[in-house]
């Protein structure tokens, strides 16, 4: 049988505040198109179909109309679909018992009995040939939530060893089911040990606590294929080339101006075989001017001569600004929309560098010194540490001026 493995599709995402409904709907239908020339039999999303956990009419109406197109595409094909964090769990699972008579199968929810055990019979999805028999089986495990997975007592970390714990005994449950020539695949979405992650991930990390990674070795030898999400950069984990995250399809930060996105494709009989990855198409590019940090009259200069906009251009790329400043520069956006005025681009964002801090031993400020420290003196150590020079008089002025209107109001 052939398997395709997609994620973190994050429909709905805004990008810089631009709206990726063009961009999400080429994708879908990029993916109908690849299901139909593949020839694929099951099609694994491991999850954060959508960006937010209440997502719009359009996002939602998107991903239906996606599965109707994809199932019309291609009549045998078999959807697997796991919640990530992103989504809502039981908003996913609702249409279930509808979408299961069209072979697409939405798993969002661990379900446990009226004492706590999990329900792993809820997490084992068959996989049907066109004949109607089991060919393989499905650990299809969304998400893992607090309360998810099982309580491990005196461990050193009980999320990880109860998501380890919780993957062993949905391996052990499908054994007893499964025979020698019915193999067995997981789906996860969680964050594994020593994954590359983007800028993105990093900031989701810093929110999420950024601890919980999961051995490779929680997932038996025996699974013939994980297929993970919540990593958005496409990399095999543990040296092992059947644990993989296929990555987003769509760039989600300026990081990922450089990589190749893409879906995983396979075989499955016995073993896998046939592994590759297929590149997605970009629909709509990123942009970056210059490529390095440079003055501003220098940047101007650069945008100027950006093509202009002629009437019907569509997929206007995404645009980040680099400049390097000396110091503050209060009408800083303004001169650069100024000068993309009529500009084939769309500014996404502004990054700008200050020169590098000397290297010196940053000076430790005790308790008592900072009581002892007037707002000025405050205001002065914190210019000098972002833009490494001294605060210049006007703004010095400015300043003082504040204080005092403040410190009159205050009496």
């Amino acid at each position: 049988m052939k398997f395709l493995h997609t994620a973190d599709w994050h429909i709905g995402q805004l990008f810089h505040e631009y709206d990726r409904s063009y961009e999400h709907q080429q994708f879908l239908n990029w993916l109908v198109g690849i299901l139909l020339t593949e020839n694929i039999e099951v099609l694994l999303i491991s999850g954060d179909i959508f960006d937010s956990s209440n997502p719009s009419a359009a996002s939602v109406r998107m991903f239906y109309r996606f599965l109707n197109e994809a199932t019309r595409a291609v009549p045998h094909l078999q959807i697997m679909i796991t919640a990530g964090n992103h989504d809502s769990a039981a908003r996913l699972e609702a249409p279930k018992p509808l979408l299961e008579s069209s072979n697409v199968h939405i798993i969002g929810l661990v379900e446990k009995d009226a004492v706590g055990n999990i329900d792993y019979e809820k997490l084992l999805v068959k996989i049907h040939d066109a004949s109607g028999a089991i060919k393989a089986f499905c650990l299809a495990i969304p998400f893992l939530r607090m309360g998810d997975y099982p309580a491990i007592a005196d461990c050193a970390n009980p999320y990880t060893e109860g998501v380890a714990a919780l993957y062993q005994e949905a391996f052990a449950y499908a054994q007893q089911y499964s025979t020698e020539d019915q193999p067995i695949i997981a789906m996860g979405h969680l964050h594994t040990q020593q994954a590359e992650i983007t800028d993105l991930d990093k900031t989701e990390r810093l929110i999420m606590g950024g601890v919980e990674c999961i051995s490779a070795s929680a997932f038996h030898s025996d699974i013939k294929y994980v297929a993970l999400g919540h990593i958005h950069k496409a990399q095999k984990i543990g040296g092992k080339e059947h644990i993989r995250y296929c990555g987003s399809p769509l760039p989600m930060s300026f990081s990922e101006i450089h990589y190749i996105h893409q879906v995983i494709v396979f075989d499955l009989d016995q073993e896998i075989s046939n592994l590759k990855a297929i590149e997605i198409p970009v629909f709509v590019p990123l942009q970056r001017i210059p490529h390095q940090h440079q003055p501003l009259h220098e940047v101007i200069a650069q945008l100027e001569q950006l093509p202009e906009l002629v009437a019907g251009m569509e997929n206007l790329p995404y645009l980040q600004v680099r400049v390097l400043l000396d110091g503050p520069e209060p009408a800083l956006r303004h001169k650069i929309e100024t000068a993309l005025a009529g500009k084939a681009v769309r500014l996404a964002k502004i990054d700008a560098q200050y020169p590098a801090a000397a290297a010196a031993t940053p000076e430790l400020i005790t308790a008592e010194k900072l009581n002892e420290l007037q707002p000025i003196d405050v205001f002065g150590k914190a210019y000098q540490s972002r833009y490494q020079s001294e605060v210049p008089q006007e703004i010095m002025r400015l300043f003082q001026q504040v204080a005092q209107e403040i410190n009159q109001n205050a009496g």
